[in-house]
């Protein structure tokens, strides 16, 4: 399975410290030059953990061939977005891993399957990987961790493992 991610949620799961446990299977994972560029601009722990995944060849960075797709989309989404969709169309990928809303719409418009940060976690969630006991302790680190999702979407999202 091919998947590409874009910025964003790549951060977001390191601090939730699902990351690793995510990138730990055995699909393939694919970033374009310019999230690599996003997550170095601010060197932390997040950056430090992605560029050792890329070191070892566990997250790949790919250069993008659509270009003019991606300059087309950077009129209106960030370089990032732009240049992921435009990857994963070239990759031909299961999903692309985007969280903002306009980046979304318009992945799907190009006919890409689209997951976000939280749908990562409910998968981990399902699949055992991880054990989320309260779901509520989950909501409050997803706002400490400044990710915005407002609470109905979020129990819309975990809405059968919040009643189990």
């Amino acid at each position: 399975m091919k998947i590409v991610f874009n910025c964003s949620p790549l951060i977001f799961l390191y601090r939730l410290d699902f990351l690793e446990i995510f990138i730990n299977d055995n699909h393939q994972f694919y970033i374009p030059p310019s999230v690599q560029l996003e997550i170095n601009a601010k060197p932390d722990q997040a950056s430090g953990c992605i560029n050792r995944l890329i070191s070892n060849q566990q997250l790949v960075v790919r250069e993008i061939k659509l270009l003019s797709l991606a300059n087309r989309l950077n009129e209106r989404l960030g370089r990032g977005e732009s240049e992921a969709i435009s990857l994963a169309i070239d990759l031909q990928t299961d999903y692309i891993i985007l969280d903002d809303f306009a980046a979304r719409k318009e992945a799907k418009r190009l006919g890409l399957n689209v997951k976000g940060t939280l749908a990562v976690v409910r998968k981990l969630h399902l699949e055992g990987r991880i054990n989320i006991s309260h779901f509520d302790v989950l909501y409050q680190k997803i706002t400490e961790i400044n990710f915005r999702v407002k609470r109905e979407i979020f129990d819309e999202i975990f809405d059968d493992d919040i009643r189990n």
